[in-house]
């Protein structure tokens, strides 16, 4: 089998690094790329697992800070897995079979959502998908927000078993990181020269509550679909109003 690091991108993820770290416990190597966290995160990595290499850089976006810990990396084939994302049993033996005869060089993986203790079935998360194994020598991240992997080789394969998706610990934290989000795509946006207008601020929420509620049976995950088709709602506002601050000048927290 191919030896393979597993990267973990932290940022004050007390209540999921023991988890993420027990389950990425077969890599050969296991990077903490940590962004100065000021909880307990880094003590429970190094108290669960004192072999893991913790790397601590200041974030600046998504593509840097993982690209950063994928060059420190031993092992060309890398496994990248997110705080709040797990590994099951079934995923890693397709993994170890994968990596024993590799046909491809970045592989596709589909994502079982987890959110408020059951899984969303609907919400446009029903073929949500991202690639979470691949070699580094053809591939790399792009993008600063919805960061992706791009492969020069273009040769992707897909895994068939999930990967299990727990956005939601708590409501505080939930929010906390959907508002990060929606900054870095207002700066993001700024930098394109974009200005928010009355359809960002008004009629595209609207339209993007629909598309997740109505169009993409999000009322079919009942309250959770609710809760989801809002935030993923309020979030384009959000996006779009910190936009406007920005382009006047204005602080933004």
């Amino acid at each position: 089998m191919q030896k393979f690091t597993a990267i973990i991108p932290t940022k004050n993820e007390s209540l999921n690094i023991v988890a993420a770290l027990k389950s990425v416990s077969f890599a050969d190597e296991i990077i903490v790329i940590d962004s100065h966290s000021t909880d307990d995160t880094i003590e429970k990595a190094k108290q669960f697992n004192p072999d893991a290499v913790i790397l601590q850089r200041e974030f600046d976006d998504f593509s840097s800070q993982k690209n950063f810990a994928i060059n420190q990396a031993k092992n060309n084939w890398i496994l990248l897995l997110d705080a709040d994302e797990r590994i099951n049993e079934s995923l890693k033996n397709e993994i170890k079979i994968t990596l024993s005869n590799p046909k491809n060089d970045a592989y596709w993986m589909y994502r079982k959502n987890h959110f408020m203790g059951k899984v969303i079935n609907f919400c446009g998360l029903q073929n949500d998908k991202v690639i979470r194994l691949f070699n580094k020598q053809f591939c790399s991240y792009k993008g600063s927000v919805h960061e992706e992997i791009v492969c020069s080789s273009n040769n992707y394969g897909f895994l068939k078993n999930k990967l299990e998706h727990y956005s939601y610990t708590s409501w505080e934290k939930f929010i906390e990181k959907q508002k990060q989000y929606s900054m870095l795509q207002a700066q993001e946006l700024k930098k394109q020269g974009k200005k928010s207008t009355f359809f960002h601020l008004t009629l595209k929420p609207i339209i993007r509550f629909i598309k997740h509620f109505i169009i993409q049976l999000g009322f079919l995950d009942g309250y959770r679909g609710l809760v989801l088709s809002y935030i993923f709602s309020k979030n384009v506002y959000n996006r779009y109003s910190i936009l406007d601050k920005l382009n006047k000048g204005e602080h933004c927290n």
